[in-house]
């Protein structure tokens, strides 16, 4: 053998350490074997505490405006003026947009001298016509009567053969004359009176006129599109010169009123939500600045294709920087316990099941138990009954630990406490 050889080759007492070692290494491995096998394996466990717990229902919503109005033409015209810009306050009749109404001022100008006509047609009936009238009724009876005197001469000299028949025949055609001409001006007179035919053709003639005129400022009226309440401007459509036609929305105003949040929870809050119930909410953009918010209604029906529930809440004292659409976080204690049992929610077994449990430590060994679930926190769960305050339970992620198994319960550092 060569002294190279000789030189790599380890010394007898430096394999002995090596030796040594490798069996101290197995044998202490065989011993912590041992150990765990007869006292269990370490596993992480939290203790039963009786704390206070609320459980709220927590969601993003938004600002819902009282009543969003959106405000248009009836009239296919041109905008001759617009008198507002998105986001600009405005009050109930203000003038918004002024359209081109050249058509319609001529119409009720044509509209009122039709009604000035009907009118003094009406007068002149009134005063002329019947004054005519009657006074050809009079003349006309003045006349029957002397016709039927004369008649009656008559018609004595022709039975004492004084007159001729000729002469009789003469003095009954003037009497059926005046009789007529009597009968006429007596319809006239009717006519022209307060019930006659002529009075009332002419006074509706007068009324007819006088809806044209109403039925123009009407149309007039359409060329003015004014504010219907106070509010703010959310959207300007319109320029001055563009056309627009009926169903063309030209501003977009969100009337002023209480101001209201919507939010859409899940169904499975429904159980616990109460018109009434007091919320805390906050602008996603001022997340600084909460602000009190009460629930004012629940919709009576839950969307199928979402599976929630639509929930309003008034705010008695919204803040300036309120807009409408709005994000905002809700938060709504809809349950509180004090003193209670609880749990970390990772503790629990099947929680959203029908039978949930829990992995308890028993003089040693685990334990399964079954429990029944109460409020639920955030990241904390009430225990109603199964355990005793103080039991030590052992968390999900000690994996391969059943029930019955031998453990080293280690409690879990920092447990979490109730909100």
């Amino acid at each position: 053998m060569s002294a190279s050889s000789q030189e790599r080759r380890p010394s007898w007492p430096r394999r002995r350490w090596r030796t040594l070692l490798i069996v101290g290494v197995l044998v202490l491995g065989g011993i912590h074997q041992g150990v765990t096998r007869y006292l269990g394996p370490r596993v992480a466990t939290v203790r039963v505490a009786r704390r206070a717990l609320a459980e709220r229902v927590v969601a993003s919503g938004r600002v819902l405006p009282p009543a969003r109005v959106a405000i248009g033409s009836t009239l296919t015209t041109t905008a001759q003026k617009v008198l507002v810009a998105e986001g600009e306050r405005v009050k109930a009749g203000q003038l918004l947009v002024q359209l081109e109404d050249a058509l319609e001022r001529a119409a009720l100008a044509r509209a009122r001298a039709g009604v000035t006509q009907a009118e003094a047609k009406l007068r002149q009936l009134r005063r002329v016509g019947t004054t005519v009238a009657i006074e050809g009724l009079r003349q006309a009876e003045v006349s029957l009567r002397l016709a039927e005197t004369r008649h009656r001469r008559m018609s004595t000299l022709h039975a004492r053969g004084a007159v001729s028949q000729v002469e009789l025949d003469e003095a009954k055609k003037a009497l059926d004359l005046a009789r007529s001409q009597q009968q006429s001006a007596a319809a006239q007179a009717a006519a022209t009176s307060g019930v006659g035919s002529e009075h009332q053709f002419t006074i509706a003639a007068l009324a007819a006129a006088r809806a044209a005129e109403e039925a123009a400022q009407a149309r007039l009226a359409q060329t003015r599109l004014v504010a219907p309440a106070a509010g703010i401007v959310l959207s300007r459509a319109v320029e001055p010169g563009d056309i627009v036609q009926p169903g063309r929305v030209l501003l977009s105003l969100a009337r002023d009123g209480a101001t209201q949040l919507v939010f859409q929870p899940e169904e499975k809050a429904l159980a616990r939500l109460r018109v009434g119930q007091g919320a805390v909410a906050a602008a996603d953009a001022f997340p600084g600045r909460p602000f009190p918010a009460r629930v004012a209604t629940i919709a009576p029906a839950v969307d199928a294709q979402r599976g929630t529930i639509e929930v309003k809440l008034d705010v008695p004292r919204p803040p300036e920087f309120l807009r409408p659409d709005m994000t905002v976080s809700i938060d709504i204690e809809v349950a509180r316990a004090e003193a209670t049992l609880t749990l970390p929610a990772e503790a629990v077994r099947e929680p959203l099941g029908p039978r949930p449990w829990l992995l308890v430590v028993e003089g040693g060994r685990t334990a399964r138990r079954r429990v029944s679930l109460g409020l639920r926190g955030e990241g904390t769960v009430e225990i109603a009954s199964g355990v005793r305050e103080g039991e030590e339970v052992v968390l999900p992620a000690a994996v391969g630990v059943g029930a019955g198994r031998r453990v080293r319960a280690v409690r879990e550092e920092g447990e979490r406490g109730a909100l």
